[in-house]
Protein backbone atom coordinates (compact mmCIF):
# COMPACT_ATOMS: atom_id res chain seq x y z
CA UNK A 1 0.00 0.00 0.00
CA UNK A 2 1.60 3.36 -1.09
CA UNK A 3 2.01 5.91 1.52
CA UNK A 4 2.33 9.87 0.37
CA UNK A 5 4.05 12.14 2.66
CA UNK A 6 4.29 15.55 1.34
CA UNK A 7 6.63 18.29 3.03
CA UNK A 8 7.36 21.28 1.73
CA UNK A 9 8.71 21.12 -1.48
CA UNK A 10 9.47 17.37 -1.45
CA UNK A 11 6.74 14.50 -1.96
CA UNK A 12 8.04 11.16 -1.05
CA UNK A 13 6.26 7.89 -2.18
CA UNK A 14 7.19 4.98 0.09
CA UNK A 15 5.52 1.38 0.66
CA UNK A 16 3.97 0.32 3.92
CA UNK A 17 4.60 -2.82 5.12
CA UNK A 18 2.02 -4.77 6.53
CA UNK A 19 2.13 -8.15 8.90
CA UNK A 20 -0.36 -10.22 10.39
CA UNK A 21 0.81 -10.49 13.91
CA UNK A 22 -1.40 -13.42 14.99
CA UNK A 23 -0.42 -15.20 11.73
CA UNK A 24 3.52 -13.74 13.07
CA UNK A 25 3.22 -14.97 16.58
CA UNK A 26 1.31 -17.97 15.70
CA UNK A 27 4.60 -19.18 14.03
CA UNK A 28 6.83 -17.81 16.49
CA UNK A 29 5.24 -20.33 18.99
CA UNK A 30 5.35 -23.04 16.16
CA UNK A 31 8.56 -23.07 15.06
CA UNK A 32 9.99 -22.98 18.66
CA UNK A 33 8.28 -25.95 19.61
CA UNK A 34 9.29 -27.43 16.43
CA UNK A 35 13.07 -26.94 17.62
CA UNK A 36 12.53 -28.38 21.05
CA UNK A 37 12.78 -31.82 19.85
CA UNK A 38 15.33 -33.71 17.57
CA UNK A 39 14.39 -33.87 14.15
CA UNK A 40 15.16 -31.85 10.45
CA UNK A 41 13.75 -29.11 12.14
CA UNK A 42 15.60 -28.66 14.77
CA UNK A 43 18.93 -29.52 12.71
CA UNK A 44 17.78 -26.71 10.35
CA UNK A 45 17.55 -23.87 12.79
CA UNK A 46 20.98 -25.23 14.15
CA UNK A 47 22.31 -24.79 10.83
CA UNK A 48 21.09 -21.23 10.23
CA UNK A 49 22.27 -20.46 14.04
CA UNK A 50 25.96 -21.63 12.69
CA UNK A 51 25.61 -19.97 9.69
CA UNK A 52 25.45 -16.67 11.64
CA UNK A 53 21.59 -15.82 11.93
CA UNK A 54 20.90 -14.73 15.56
CA UNK A 55 17.70 -16.23 17.11
CA UNK A 56 14.39 -14.71 15.72
CA UNK A 57 15.57 -14.32 12.29
CA UNK A 58 16.61 -18.16 12.42
CA UNK A 59 13.05 -18.82 14.10
CA UNK A 60 11.62 -16.55 11.13
CA UNK A 61 13.74 -18.72 8.53
CA UNK A 62 12.08 -21.74 9.99
CA UNK A 63 8.59 -20.67 10.37
CA UNK A 64 8.62 -19.64 6.56
CA UNK A 65 9.83 -22.86 5.23
CA UNK A 66 7.45 -25.08 7.15
CA UNK A 67 4.61 -22.56 6.07
CA UNK A 68 5.67 -22.80 2.23
CA UNK A 69 5.58 -26.62 2.98
CA UNK A 70 1.97 -26.69 4.64
CA UNK A 71 1.08 -24.61 1.61
CA UNK A 72 2.42 -27.51 -0.77
CA UNK A 73 0.80 -30.27 1.07
CA UNK A 74 -2.52 -28.22 1.05
CA UNK A 75 -2.08 -27.63 -2.68
CA UNK A 76 -0.76 -31.06 -3.85
CA UNK A 77 -2.92 -33.42 -1.38
CA UNK A 78 0.06 -34.97 -0.32
CA UNK A 79 1.16 -35.65 3.73
CA UNK A 80 4.09 -33.82 5.41
CA UNK A 81 7.58 -35.25 5.03
CA UNK A 82 10.35 -33.88 7.04
CA UNK A 83 12.75 -35.20 4.35
CA UNK A 84 10.95 -33.20 1.34
CA UNK A 85 10.65 -30.22 3.92
CA UNK A 86 14.43 -29.59 5.07
CA UNK A 87 16.48 -31.86 2.94
CA UNK A 88 18.85 -35.00 4.41
CA UNK A 89 21.21 -33.28 7.12
CA UNK A 90 24.32 -32.54 5.90
CA UNK A 91 25.70 -35.16 8.62
CA UNK A 92 23.27 -37.88 6.87
CA UNK A 93 24.60 -37.41 3.57
CA UNK A 94 28.14 -37.35 4.18
CA UNK A 95 27.72 -40.56 5.94
CA UNK A 96 26.14 -41.64 3.24
CA UNK A 97 28.79 -40.73 0.34
CA UNK A 98 31.31 -42.47 3.15
CA UNK A 99 29.22 -45.66 2.65
CA UNK A 100 29.26 -46.31 -0.89
CA UNK A 101 32.65 -45.52 -1.80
Amino acid sequence: MPVTRASGKSISITHRRIKNDRLAATGWVWAFSAIGSAGPAREHYQRRRAHGDRDAPALRHLFNKMLDQLYHCLQSGQSFDPLKAFGPSPDTSARRVRGHR
